[in-house]
């Protein structure tokens, strides 16, 4: 039987980058870019299009910030080879450096928060059912782009600052949408984050770095108060993946089937992992392809709130 996964994390993709969205948008979706704004741009733009480059292509949403003239930020629809009304919001939430959008698409708007802030809301002009591409132009360099999955979970504004139970459903203006204050990213290891809101079905993390050449093992945790709802710990001097749990002070039985006798790291390499909660289980990815599944031992998803990263590697980037 096919295995469904939503759509995979691309990572250092170049620039200008196009990527089709498979099955299109959905109403509750979340893209999220992460990258850096190099020091010589005069602008870039994101745009959610009906379509590639060629042909000529409709584009839902234009956003499109510029740092001349003290900086602004335009926002439009291009429908039929013509451009609509610009929206112009005189503010520059851009610094030259890292940064990351994310554009939840809810109510009929496109919400857009920058470095864990509410930035600006723009309203639907052509259907969302028309935009199945994503595209990335300018002086910005590009570390991730992820796909989030509609939630049917149900979150209310008022759980905006503390934990909520799932992707919000609005970003209320003047109102952050991140309970805690953005950081730029500090990849040290020992790495710990916040998974705000906790696990949900189609939550997905994506941890890539390196593997040193004298790599022994390391760990990924995704842990909650008291315990560890997944252990993935890649160990090279015994030629296994261990997956565990450790629930009540205890460590339950471990699980080592791969689909090869192969690891899914190599010493000196690069690597990719992505990890999709699901219903039943976590799915598990590295650098494309399955490796296998964890079927959940916590089964309070909602609970598991933390990501750890500990050992023998080098950390590049993480997006939660």
């Amino acid at each position: 039987m096919a295995l469904f996964y939503p759509q995979a994390p691309i990572f250092r993709p170049p620039v200008p980058f196009t990527t089709p969205i498979h099955g299109g948008l959905q109403d509750g979706m979340m893209v999220v870019i992460s990258g850096n704004v190099i020091n010589t741009c005069e602008r870039f733009s994101v745009n959610l299009q009906c379509g590639p480059h060629s042909p000529p292509h409709d584009i839902a949403f234009h956003f499109n910030p510029r740092f001349m003239e003290g900086g602004y930020v335009v926002c439009n629809t291009k429908e039929n080879n013509t451009w609509g009304k610009e929206e112009r919001k005189y503010e520059m939430p851009f610094k030259k450096g890292h940064f990351e959008i994310r554009i939840l698409l809810k109510n009929c708007s496109f919400m857009v928060a920058v470095n864990g802030k509410h930035f600006l809301e723009y309203q639907y002009r052509i259907p969302l059912a028309r935009v199945n591409t994503l595209a990335v132009e300018g002086n910005v360099t590009l570390l991730c782009v992820s796909f989030q999955g509609a939630n049917q979970n149900v979150c209310t504004a008022n759980s905006f600052g503390t934990t909520y139970a799932a992707p919000p459903t609005q970003f209320p203006h003047n109102t952050n949408p991140f309970p805690a204050p953005w950081q730029p990213p500090n990849y040290a290891v020992p790495y710990h984050v916040s998974l705000y809101g906790g696990c949900y079905p189609s939550r997905s993390i994506t941890v890539a770095g390196s593997i040193p050449t004298t790599a022994k093992r390391f760990h990924i945790n995704l842990n909650f108060t008291g315990g560890t709802a997944f252990h993935l710990n890649p160990r090279f001097d015994e030629n296994a993946v261990v997956r565990n749990s450790y629930i009540n002070y205890t460590w339950g039985p471990e699980e080592r089937n791969l689909p090869s006798s192969k690891l899914p790291f190599s010493h000196g390499q690069n690597f990719v992992l992505w990890i999709v909660c699901e219903t039943q289980c976590f799915k598990v990815m590295v650098n494309g392809q399955h490796m296998f599944n964890y079927n959940h031992r916590v089964p309070n998803l909602q609970q598991i709130d933390r990501l750890e990263v500990d050992g023998d590697v080098i950390l590049q980037h993480v997006q939660v």
